[in-house]
């Protein structure tokens, strides 16, 4: 592909999102809910739009489509689990949005923190989420790093495109805070969506359209269309990458926060429909560009070349390879800034914000744009490692985060939860993640994210009972959340 269309492509991409994070902006955020929850008045569609910008990011044209060239048809079953997990908003969803709306919480680990009347419980979930969504973030700057390197032959390095994704991201995130990473997000999407759904459909006819196209997959390659197929995925395999990611709803705090975000329950909801519909067409489309690339290249130095060099290839026409490019870069981007975001308010609110004299929000707001490069740097020190498989990456971040979720099922459905419990299960939990991770030793073969979940529920439940709960903190949360349902109710069998 011509590196000055890429070149052009990039060059208006820029030109459209500028110009509407720009138009996002309505008058000075000033306070931390403004800046970083948008006031909570966003509506359903760009509710909906923007987590799915933001949830299906790099890891989706790029990762899922080179893990599905490497390990074949048990990718689709890994997302597919994914999806399930989803469920999760539906059960937690508007337990976030009524704590948000009764407490003014800014951050997941702000509300835990509350919850278990301990800053230090919140701050040590804030310091983990940091640990492990930097690299998470790098992995997506690395994405695009691997696009534009591959889609060009080479001729834009690696490292230009990480520093056109940090460089992009930081502004959208300085624009108008998560108000233009919103309005940015939802452009990106409806590019993502319907680019990469075109471009799929065309490749396929180009190999001789679905029926050719799967009979060549069974025939030539029938590994792919089998679990373990060539033995990628065998069992323990597939429940190391899957666990952790049936919880990445909740254990994602860039994720969870935006359950704060609506302007109503309604708005919610239709951000989860519009999202299961987005991310199923979108799931598709991804296996389909790995299907596409194991019948077109035989051997690639690393798996995550597969939708690059598919993009460049003759059966995609130039200009719509080019809007495609685009819409995998975006969506980088959408979870690069979404993560700076989520990151440096935490580390104001629940790390800065829980001193002994507490700032008030304005202070709190300064430090965090001043975390926000911070981050970005540390993220493109760890992208120019230049890590292979980033699908693989991205579960391995989402192993650390898991460590939180016994700690926010307590945080709603077990009173008997206590602040030691919170912090020893994400401290130690943590601890267990990054010690595998990094040795590669998996005990029983089972893989950090199983042995983070299991370890940190298990540790949060011995020392929940060894220390004392605060009942009455307990109480009066529940019972705030159950006058909103029953509220809620009474207005539904009035209408």
């Amino acid at each position: 592909m011509s590196t000055n269309l890429v070149v052009w492509g990039i060059i208006i991409y820029i030109i459209l999102a500028v110009s509407v994070a720009f138009m996002s902006r309505q008058g000075k955020s000033t306070d931390m809910p403004g800046f970083f929850l948008g006031g909570r008045n966003m509506n359903g569609i760009l509710s909906a739009l923007s987590y799915s910008a933001t949830t299906y990011s790099a890891f989706m044209m790029v990762g899922l489509a080179g893990l599905t060239y490497m390990g074949g048809v048990g990718a689709l079953g890994f997302e597919i689990v994914y999806f399930t997990g989803v469920s999760l908003v539906a059960l937690f969803g508007p337990r976030f949005w009524r704590a948000g709306k009764e407490f003014g919480y800014v951050s997941p680990s702000e509300m835990v923190g509350d919850r278990f009347e301990s800053k230090t419980a919140a701050a040590s979930i804030s310091l983990v989420s940091c640990l492990f969504l930097i690299p998470y973030c790098a992995v997506q700057l690395a994405g695009v790093g691997y696009l534009l390197q591959g889609i060009t032959d080479n001729a834009i390095p690696f490292t230009t495109g990480v520093i056109i994704a940090t460089v992009l991201a930081l502004f959208f995130s300085y624009a108008a805070g998560i108000r233009s990473v919103v309005w940015t997000d939802s452009l990106q999407a409806i590019i993502m969506i319907i680019s990469s759904t075109i471009v799929v459909i065309l490749v396929i006819n180009g190999l001789g359209g679905f029926g050719q196209f799967f009979e060549t997959l069974q025939s030539d390659h029938p590994e792919s269309l089998s679990v373990p197929g060539n033995g990628f995925f065998d069992f323990l395999t597939f429940l190391g990458l899957t666990l952790p990611w049936f919880f990445f709803s909740l254990s994602n705090p860039q994720v969870s926060q935006r359950l704060f975000m609506p302007a109503s329950l309604k708005g919610l909801r239709q951000m989860l429909i519009g999202f299961l519909v987005f991310g199923f067409i979108y799931t598709f489309v991804s296996v389909l560009w790995g299907f596409s690339a194991i019948q077109m290249f035989e051997s690639l130095s690393t798996a995550d070349l597969a939708t690059p060099k598919l993009l460049s290839s003759d059966l995609v026409p130039p200009f719509l390879g080019v809007i495609v490019m685009v819409g995998i870069l975006a969506a980088a981007v959408s979870t690069i800034d979404s993560i700076m975001l989520t990151l440096a308010s935490m580390f104001a609110r629940d790390v800065y914000g829980n001193t002994k004299k507490a700032p008030d929000d304005a202070s709190q707001l300064k430090v965090a744009k001043i975390v926000i490069p911070v981050i970005a740097v540390l993220a493109f020190a760890f992208a120019e490692l230049k890590l292979d498989l980033i699908a693989v990456l991205s579960v391995a971040a989402s192993s650390g985060l898991i460590v939180s979720v016994p700690a926010l099922f307590s945080t709603f459905f077990w009173r008997r939860g206590t602040a030691a419990g919170v912090i020893s299960s994400v401290s130690v939990g943590a601890l267990i993640v990054l010690l595998i991770e990094f040795t590669g030793v998996k005990p029983l073969g089972l893989a950090a994210g199983i042995w983070g979940l299991l370890l940190s529920s298990l540790i949060f439940v011995i020392v929940s009972f060894m220390t004392k709960a605060p009942k009455e903190k307990a109480e009066v949360f529940v019972n705030i959340l159950k006058r909103g349902e029953n509220n809620e109710n009474k207005m539904l069998n009035h209408k």
